[in-house]
């Protein structure tokens, strides 16, 4: 899909065209399409609505909200729907805004984070795997993040029930362990 996407191009129109079609291979491909800094507010409400499978739901969050400008405001927005697949939106927008959005300031993770926290209680499991997935990729961005995701994680494990232990020993694990404790050092050595 990526390869036929880099051959045909970026074209806004053409994505939009594409995603109106409900053709599932289609909608993907128009998250590879369409030019993130011309997304507006009315296409991402357009798009999230047809949200039916993780995966449609995390390429589009990968390949295009998360680059867009709306991408911040949208994962906060989401995170707080009730549709599962809508809710997860918010999630994958945040893990994928802690890989590649660098100019994310402590405080705006922070506002992140606190949505994992409210949102954690969440047990359907494509919503509870996006809340974790959130919570481990940004414990991955840098020293300072991974305290503050491991207190996060602190404070879901704390609140007891089934989804929240799910979501909070599988973050501390990874989080806490010695291969990202490593990589999180060397990188803060550079």
């Amino acid at each position: 899909m990526r390869a036929l996407a880099k051959d045909i191009g970026k074209g806004h129109q053409l994505a939009l065209d594409l995603w109106r079609t409900g053709v599932h291979e289609a909608l993907i491909l128009s998250s590879l399409l369409a030019e993130s800094e011309k997304l507006t507010e009315e296409q991402t409400k357009e798009m999230v609505r047809g949200f039916d499978s993780r995966d449609l739901c995390d390429r589009c969050c990968s390949n295009l909200f998360s680059w867009s400008l709306l991408g911040f405001q949208k994962s906060l927005e989401w995170s707080e729907r009730n549709e599962e697949f809508q809710k997860r939106a918010g999630f994958a927008n945040m893990a994928a805004l802690a890989v590649h959005a660098k100019g994310l300031s402590h405080e705006e993770l922070q506002l992140l984070l606190d949505a994992v926290i409210r949102e954690s209680h969440d047990d359907r499991n494509f919503a509870r795997k996006a809340v974790n997935w959130a919570l481990r990729q940004i414990g991955k961005r840098d020293l300072r993040c991974n305290g503050m995701a491991i207190d996060a994680a602190e404070r879901i494990l704390a609140n007891g029930d089934r989804a929240f232990r799910w979501v909070a020993t599988d973050v501390l694990r990874e989080l806490r362990g010695e291969a990202v404790q490593q990589r999180l050092k060397s990188r803060q050595k550079r």
